[in-house]
């Protein structure tokens, strides 16, 4: 990342996880002990701050739905005409009268406008009621937007949990998108002056690794751990070594 960042480092993946549908996000109060303990004592042996937060979701996409109606309702009508399709077919379908002599024709071409028109609001409706449930937005939502987006969204949990005001600049963020199947890795500028960026792709498998076998506490606890050696190698802990952050994990609110 750019100097200019608050963290130095950032790795990220995809997982693919089992099944199209969403994750669950329950966590078990031995889950949550895990990760705690697990973060506590690879704390013990270095000066790093270790903080995991899961999202169930980290955005709710709202312009997926639009753009697909909006899409689909200029693409679907036109090629209907292409295929053959005239808006006054719906006209007489419906009980109106053909024109029969040229008088009327300006009548007529307003009548088919209106119709086509109105053909493009019933699509765009459908088309974004479809689109707007959850699984299908999932999937028609483009996966560099949810990147970005997850990408945005952990960063703005590194800033806002302090992970960049710890005294010596080594706090890590371990987040877990499970909507998104997304794992990022931040690493302040501390710790990227002296260990490579390179080093966190490994928590970063471990993480997925989890998420992939529906084991989430299981791989955010091999993450720290691997985070915690990476920690005690390149930051070694200080005489006055201090707590600075929390070691459970965060669980987001759902979207």
């Amino acid at each position: 990342m750019a100097a200019a960042s608050p963290a130095a480092a950032d790795r990220s993946a995809a997982a693919a996880v089992r099944g199209a549908g969403e994750m669950p996000t329950q966590m078990t109060p031995e889950d949550l002990d895990r990760i705690a303990q697990a973060v506590a004592e690879a704390e013990k042996t270095t000066a790093g701050e270790i903080f995991c937060v899961l999202a169930p979701e980290v955005s709710d996409y709202r312009e997926t739905p639009l753009v697909w109606a909006a899409a689909t309702a200029l693409v679907l009508p036109a090629a209907a005409l292409f295929a053959g399709f005239r808006p006054e077919m719906l006209t007489r379908l419906f009980g109106g009268w053909s024109v029969g002599h040229a008088a009327a024709m300006d009548g007529a071409i307003l009548s088919a406008l209106s119709t086509y028109i109105a053909l493009q609001a019933v699509v765009f409706v459908l088309a974004a009621l479809i689109v707007s449930i959850p699984s299908v937005r999932r999937a028609l939502t483009p996966g560099a937007l949810k990147a970005a987006r997850v990408k945005k969204a952990a960063m703005e949990q590194f800033l806002s949990r302090g992970l960049h005001v710890t005294r010596d600049r080594t706090g890590v963020l371990i987040f877990a998108a499970l909507a998104e199947h997304r794992v990022e890795v931040i690493a302040d500028e501390g710790i990227y002056a002296a260990a490579a960026n390179t080093v966190w792709d490994d928590v970063v498998a471990d993480l997925v690794e989890g998420m992939k076998r529906d084991a989430i506490a299981d791989g955010f606890v091999a993450a720290v751990r691997r985070a915690g050696a990476i920690l005690a190698e390149h930051v070694p802990p200080r005489p006055d070594n201090r707590d600075e952050l929390a070691n459970g994990l965060t669980i987001l609110p759902k979207r």
